[in-house]
């Protein structure tokens, strides 16, 4: 299911620029409970910073949703590489791209960007430790060629880098960011989004300036007032009350109380699905497996605790990727064996709070079919180390497919090869490593899908995955706000066309 604009009642503000050619836009009619004249938008946010806003941690994708950064590049539609601070690139050679930046952007603090400044912000998130996500396994080093051209080099060739470079990791900031610390970058008045980071507070708020040099025009609101809000209920109270213009991650259990706002739902390339550790335990028995994928019911999942919300999962890969609409059937699953009483320990973490409840329900389609299950249910932090050293059965988790390249057969090295930094599975399959090694050497991005696909196939078929639901994005906007990007990406939300009443 390709992401579509609006109905025409709710026209689409321009972004101002190709590069967010994927965010389409939201608006609704006037009807807040009190005026306010300021023309600054009040925002909440779910996640709040937890390493001051630097781009080298998991806040990075907060300052591209506050419109406070660009990246390089964008990401389009259907995943593919689109302008924002570069307005072209091509391949040099096997290993070297050559990128032309716009002549006319200006960072915060008023310095004009040029490709040497470009450059040391690539070269300062390839020295960081960790090492960014997007940079994971890319030895890369970027130079000046000129002004306002750009030249990226990597080790081995890398046919994605277009893609890679919108990663909100790799943001250009202005050379005072990383003055006092490059190893932890400051977006204070260094960015060079529509709106200026001018404060932050703790984990509790932001508040952003309009900027008026901005590459594409001066915004149309005239700052950003953010709250983080981690509590879904709070954050839809937040929203109800008029104390905010627009909230993400909109619960579904909070949608009955929602009723004067609009809900803009976006599908998302994340899967919510049940891992099966196939290395240790019963699981590493490929009937076991097979036992446990059949009597799971994902359809009642997504009709029950999504309330229709989210879209069954046929894959991995859902209705965000329109090229995974017609996929290769995977060959057919092992025998399923009989269960007879197997104990297992079923995981999940309560960040998402429609994930205990789909451990709940998946535990009792379990127990039907004969085992006996053990859910154990906490916070991501306290949960993610053990999830990855293999400590439980089966996990249920989120997670996004194209989340830091864009690109899927990334996901698959991380998630599904014998070296994957984020195997939970803990699967292993030499001919699949194999076909992930080719796939990954492919150039055109259609044939990349392609490869997917097929290897996708493959792991469905080892029952190493129960895929449940792909889930998608419910932002709750006020009544009259219009331009609020439907970013799949989870990249951009607040836009220089963003506006109140």
């Amino acid at each position: 299911m390709p992401i579509a604009p609006r109905p025409p009642r709710r026209p689409a503000a321009s972004l101002g620029a190709a590069a967010l050619a994927l965010a389409f836009l939201a608006s609704g009619c006037f009807g807040g409970p009190a005026p306010d004249d300021s023309g600054r938008l009040r925002v909440g946010l779910a996640f709040p910073p937890v390493a001051g806003m630097s781009p080298y941690s998991d806040d990075a994708a907060l300052l591209g949703r506050m419109g406070a950064v660009d990246a390089l590049t964008a990401l389009d539609a259907e995943g593919l590489p689109a302008p924002r601070l570069a307005e072209s690139w091509e391949q040099a050679d096997d290993t070297t791209w050559r990128l032309e930046l716009r002549d006319d952007v200006v960072f915060h603090d008023g310095t004009a960007l040029t490709a040497e400044h470009a450059a040391a912000a690539l070269n300062h998130a390839a020295a960081a430790a960790p090492v960014p996500r997007a940079l994971a396994g890319v030895e890369l080093t970027a130079a000046a060629a000129g002004e306002h051209t750009l030249e990226v080099t990597t080790a081995e060739p890398d046919p994605i880098l277009p893609q890679r470079l919108s990663s909100p990791e790799l943001v250009v900031l202005s050379p005072a960011a990383y003055a006092e610390d490059p190893a932890s970058p400051d977006p204070v008045g260094t960015g060079t989004g529509p709106f200026e980071l001018t404060g932050l507070g703790g984990d509790s708020t932001a508040t952003l300036a309009a900027f008026g040099e901005h590459w594409a025009g001066a915004p149309a609101a005239t700052g950003v007032d953010v709250r983080f809000i981690p509590d879904a209920a709070a954050r839809a109270g937040a929203l109800r009350a008029g104390e905010v213009d627009v909230i993400d991650s909109v619960a579904v259990a909070q949608l009955p109380n929602i009723t004067e706002q609009e809900i803009v739902e976006v599908p998302l390339p994340r899967l919510v699905g049940l891992l099966l550790n196939t290395s240790d335990g019963p699981f590493a028995d490929p009937g076991t497996r097979a036992a446990a994928a059949a009597a799971v019911d994902a359809a009642a999942i997504v009709a029950g605790i999504y309330e229709g919300r989210a879209d069954t999962a046929e894959g991995v890969y859902g209705p965000a990727s329109p090229w995974a609409a017609e996929r290769p059937e995977p060959s057919p699953r092992p025998e399923p064996a009989e269960p007879g009483g197997t104990a297992i320990t079923l995981a999940t973490y309560s960040d998402r709070p429609e994930l205990p409840e789909a451990a709940s329900v998946v535990a009792e389609d379990l127990r039907a079919a004969g085992f006996e299950v053990e859910v154990i249910v906490r916070e991501f932090g306290a949960l993610e180390t053990d999830m990855l050293a293999g400590a439980f059965d089966a996990v249920i988790g989120a997670r996004s497919y194209l989340l830091d390249t864009g690109d899927p057969i990334g996901y698959l090295a991380a998630d599904w090869s014998c070296e994957g930094s984020y195997n939970l599975a803990r699967f292993c399959d030499e001919d699949v490593d194999q076909a992930i090694s080719e796939a990954a050497a492919l150039t055109e991005p259609a044939e990349r899908n392609a490869a997917a696909l097929e290897i996708e196939a493959r792991i469905l078929a080892s029952a190493a995955v129960v895929p449940l639901a792909n889930e998608r994005t419910r932002l709750g906007v006020a009544p009259g706000v219009e331009g609020v990007a439907e970013d799949p990406y989870e990249r951009a939300l607040i836009t220089a066309e963003t506006r109140r009443p």
